[in-house]
């Protein structure tokens, strides 16, 4: 299941839930102020790999960035 992350449209906190796939808003309120139906941002995610195209020799081969 993906986290939303929403923000209150009366008191603007930010707030993550973990939801089923396609979730909607309905019956949702902020736990600060519960105000209701608060707005769904958009937001990124990272995602790592290791394996035989990873970055295990310390410099990635695509970008030639170093890896910590």
């Amino acid at each position: 299941m993906p986290i939303y992350e929403y923000k209150c449209r009366k008191c603007g906190l930010k707030f993550e839930l973990l939801q089923s796939l396609g979730a909607t808003n309905e019956g949702m309120s902020c736990p600060k102020c519960g105000t209701s139906k608060p707005i769904k941002q958009f937001s990124v995610f990272t995602s790592s790999s290791t394996g035989s195209d990873g970055c295990e020799s310390g410099v990635c081969p695509t970008c030639k960035i170093p890896s910590d």
